[in-house]
Protein backbone atom coordinates (compact mmCIF):
# COMPACT_ATOMS: atom_id res chain seq x y z
CA UNK A 1 0.00 0.00 0.00
CA UNK A 2 2.90 2.84 1.20
CA UNK A 3 4.50 1.88 -3.05
CA UNK A 4 1.13 1.96 -4.30
CA UNK A 5 0.61 5.21 -2.34
CA UNK A 6 3.93 6.70 -3.44
CA UNK A 7 3.37 5.57 -6.81
CA UNK A 8 0.11 7.65 -7.24
CA UNK A 9 1.25 10.63 -5.30
CA UNK A 10 5.07 11.31 -6.13
CA UNK A 11 6.25 11.80 -2.66
CA UNK A 12 4.47 11.72 1.07
CA UNK A 13 5.75 12.29 4.66
CA UNK A 14 5.53 9.29 7.24
CA UNK A 15 2.81 11.48 8.37
CA UNK A 16 0.74 12.13 5.88
CA UNK A 17 1.15 7.96 4.89
CA UNK A 18 -0.27 7.29 8.33
CA UNK A 19 -3.00 9.34 7.97
CA UNK A 20 -4.19 8.07 4.55
CA UNK A 21 -3.55 4.63 5.00
CA UNK A 22 -4.53 4.19 8.60
CA UNK A 23 -1.63 3.28 10.17
CA UNK A 24 0.13 4.04 13.11
CA UNK A 25 3.20 6.75 12.23
CA UNK A 26 5.52 4.04 14.29
CA UNK A 27 4.41 1.13 12.01
CA UNK A 28 4.38 3.58 8.66
CA UNK A 29 7.82 4.48 9.78
CA UNK A 30 9.09 1.29 10.30
CA UNK A 31 7.84 -0.16 7.03
CA UNK A 32 9.61 2.78 5.32
CA UNK A 33 13.15 1.71 6.55
CA UNK A 34 12.52 -1.68 5.35
CA UNK A 35 11.92 -0.38 2.05
CA UNK A 36 14.45 2.28 2.10
CA UNK A 37 16.77 -0.73 3.14
CA UNK A 38 15.94 -3.00 -0.01
CA UNK A 39 16.68 0.49 -2.25
CA UNK A 40 12.58 0.72 -2.91
CA UNK A 41 12.06 4.01 -1.73
CA UNK A 42 14.47 7.70 -1.28
CA UNK A 43 13.76 10.61 0.71
CA UNK A 44 14.37 14.23 0.45
CA UNK A 45 14.57 16.89 3.19
CA UNK A 46 11.62 19.71 2.36
CA UNK A 47 11.38 22.34 4.57
CA UNK A 48 7.91 22.66 6.51
CA UNK A 49 7.97 25.59 8.25
CA UNK A 50 9.54 26.25 11.88
CA UNK A 51 11.62 23.10 12.70
CA UNK A 52 13.13 20.47 11.28
CA UNK A 53 12.82 19.86 7.39
CA UNK A 54 10.62 16.76 6.53
CA UNK A 55 11.66 13.62 4.97
CA UNK A 56 9.46 12.97 2.03
CA UNK A 57 9.55 9.66 0.40
CA UNK A 58 9.43 8.31 -2.95
CA UNK A 59 10.12 5.86 -4.94
CA UNK A 60 13.91 4.99 -6.60
CA UNK A 61 14.58 3.53 -9.63
CA UNK A 62 14.20 0.26 -8.35
CA UNK A 63 11.29 1.11 -6.98
CA UNK A 64 9.36 2.05 -9.92
CA UNK A 65 10.43 -1.13 -11.18
CA UNK A 66 8.23 -3.11 -9.26
CA UNK A 67 5.31 -2.10 -10.99
CA UNK A 68 4.47 -3.37 -14.71
CA UNK A 69 6.99 -2.02 -17.12
CA UNK A 70 4.87 -3.59 -20.55
CA UNK A 71 7.92 -5.60 -21.58
CA UNK A 72 9.86 -2.49 -21.76
CA UNK A 73 13.79 -4.10 -20.97
CA UNK A 74 12.85 -5.94 -24.43
CA UNK A 75 11.95 -3.13 -26.55
CA UNK A 76 14.81 -1.13 -24.98
CA UNK A 77 17.60 -4.11 -25.90
CA UNK A 78 15.94 -4.10 -29.36
CA UNK A 79 16.27 -0.30 -30.09
CA UNK A 80 20.18 -0.60 -28.58
CA UNK A 81 20.37 -3.24 -31.66
CA UNK A 82 18.63 -0.50 -33.91
CA UNK A 83 21.75 2.30 -32.94
CA UNK A 84 24.32 -0.65 -33.18
CA UNK A 85 23.04 -1.71 -36.74
CA UNK A 86 21.25 1.65 -38.17
CA UNK A 87 22.28 4.23 -35.98
CA UNK A 88 20.95 6.40 -32.83
CA UNK A 89 18.42 8.13 -35.06
CA UNK A 90 16.79 5.40 -36.49
CA UNK A 91 15.70 4.20 -32.92
CA UNK A 92 14.44 7.98 -32.39
CA UNK A 93 12.46 7.67 -35.57
CA UNK A 94 10.89 4.61 -33.96
CA UNK A 95 10.09 5.92 -30.98
CA UNK A 96 8.89 9.06 -32.41
CA UNK A 97 6.55 6.89 -34.82
CA UNK A 98 5.50 5.22 -31.73
CA UNK A 99 3.95 8.62 -30.53
CA UNK A 100 2.37 9.96 -33.61
CA UNK A 101 0.51 6.93 -33.55
CA UNK A 102 -0.80 7.23 -30.20
CA UNK A 103 -1.29 10.77 -31.05
CA UNK A 104 -3.50 9.95 -33.99
CA UNK A 105 -5.45 7.82 -31.76
CA UNK A 106 -6.12 10.19 -28.96
CA UNK A 107 -6.90 13.14 -31.56
CA UNK A 108 -9.84 10.62 -32.77
CA UNK A 109 -10.83 9.84 -29.47
CA UNK A 110 -11.15 13.51 -28.55
CA UNK A 111 -12.51 14.95 -31.94
CA UNK A 112 -15.87 16.91 -31.40
CA UNK A 113 -15.04 16.82 -27.58
CA UNK A 114 -14.67 20.47 -25.98
CA UNK A 115 -11.58 21.29 -24.58
CA UNK A 116 -12.06 21.90 -20.88
CA UNK A 117 -13.36 17.89 -21.12
CA UNK A 118 -10.76 16.88 -23.43
CA UNK A 119 -7.95 16.79 -20.28
CA UNK A 120 -10.60 13.87 -18.88
CA UNK A 121 -10.37 11.91 -22.22
CA UNK A 122 -6.70 12.23 -22.84
CA UNK A 123 -6.05 11.21 -18.40
CA UNK A 124 -8.64 7.77 -19.21
CA UNK A 125 -6.61 6.81 -22.60
CA UNK A 126 -3.19 6.95 -20.85
CA UNK A 127 -4.64 5.40 -17.85
CA UNK A 128 -5.31 2.55 -20.04
CA UNK A 129 -1.82 2.35 -21.88
CA UNK A 130 -0.83 1.86 -17.98
CA UNK A 131 0.74 6.07 -17.35
CA UNK A 132 -1.61 5.86 -14.48
CA UNK A 133 -2.91 8.70 -15.31
CA UNK A 134 -4.80 11.80 -14.02
CA UNK A 135 -6.58 14.88 -14.76
CA UNK A 136 -7.11 18.14 -12.42
CA UNK A 137 -9.00 20.61 -14.10
CA UNK A 138 -8.85 24.63 -13.00
CA UNK A 139 -10.00 27.70 -14.50
CA UNK A 140 -8.31 27.79 -17.83
CA UNK A 141 -6.42 23.79 -18.27
CA UNK A 142 -5.51 21.82 -16.25
CA UNK A 143 -2.67 19.48 -14.58
CA UNK A 144 -2.13 16.22 -16.80
CA UNK A 145 0.28 13.77 -14.25
CA UNK A 146 1.66 10.31 -15.14
CA UNK A 147 2.08 8.35 -12.00
CA UNK A 148 3.99 5.86 -13.90
CA UNK A 149 5.97 5.75 -16.68
CA UNK A 150 5.49 2.24 -19.12
CA UNK A 151 9.06 3.19 -20.36
CA UNK A 152 10.94 4.39 -18.16
CA UNK A 153 14.03 2.32 -18.92
CA UNK A 154 13.20 3.76 -22.72
CA UNK A 155 12.96 7.10 -21.19
CA UNK A 156 16.62 6.64 -19.32
CA UNK A 157 18.18 5.32 -22.17
CA UNK A 158 16.65 7.63 -25.12
CA UNK A 159 15.95 10.83 -23.22
CA UNK A 160 14.30 11.89 -26.67
CA UNK A 161 10.81 9.72 -25.66
CA UNK A 162 10.30 12.59 -23.27
CA UNK A 163 10.78 15.47 -26.01
CA UNK A 164 8.91 13.45 -28.27
CA UNK A 165 5.61 12.55 -25.53
CA UNK A 166 5.52 16.34 -24.83
CA UNK A 167 5.70 17.46 -28.47
CA UNK A 168 2.63 14.69 -28.66
CA UNK A 169 0.28 15.91 -25.84
CA UNK A 170 0.96 19.55 -27.41
CA UNK A 171 -0.34 18.05 -30.60
CA UNK A 172 -3.46 16.26 -28.92
CA UNK A 173 -4.14 19.59 -26.87
CA UNK A 174 -3.86 22.07 -29.80
CA UNK A 175 -1.99 24.15 -27.36
CA UNK A 176 1.49 24.93 -25.92
CA UNK A 177 1.99 23.01 -22.77
CA UNK A 178 4.66 23.11 -20.22
CA UNK A 179 6.26 20.10 -18.47
CA UNK A 180 6.31 20.18 -14.93
CA UNK A 181 8.34 16.92 -13.72
CA UNK A 182 9.93 13.87 -15.37
CA UNK A 183 10.06 10.12 -14.03
CA UNK A 184 13.57 9.36 -15.99
CA UNK A 185 14.92 12.64 -14.52
CA UNK A 186 14.63 11.55 -11.06
CA UNK A 187 11.16 12.93 -9.83
CA UNK A 188 7.91 10.81 -8.97
CA UNK A 189 5.78 11.76 -11.96
CA UNK A 190 5.34 13.29 -15.19
CA UNK A 191 3.31 16.07 -15.06
CA UNK A 192 2.03 18.51 -18.16
CA UNK A 193 0.25 22.13 -17.49
CA UNK A 194 -2.34 22.80 -19.93
CA UNK A 195 -3.59 26.16 -20.81
CA UNK A 196 -6.78 26.11 -22.88
CA UNK A 197 -6.53 29.99 -23.67
CA UNK A 198 -2.85 30.33 -23.60
CA UNK A 199 -3.54 31.77 -19.70
CA UNK A 200 -0.52 29.82 -17.94
CA UNK A 201 -1.53 31.54 -14.40
CA UNK A 202 -4.89 29.91 -14.37
CA UNK A 203 -3.94 26.33 -14.98
CA UNK A 204 -1.25 27.29 -10.91
CA UNK A 205 -4.85 26.68 -9.59
CA UNK A 206 -4.18 23.10 -10.50
CA UNK A 207 -0.64 22.56 -9.07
Amino acid sequence: MILLHLKREGGATAGDLAAVLGYSLNAVRHHLKELEADGAVIFDRTPKGVGAPAHVYRLSPKGHGLFPDRYERTVADLLDHVVATEGRGAAVALLEQQYASLAARLELETRGVAPDRRGEVVARILDAEGYMATWVAAASGGLLTEHNCPHRLIAERFPEVCAAEEKFLAQVFGVPIERRSRIAGGCGTCSYRIAHDGDQNAVEEAS
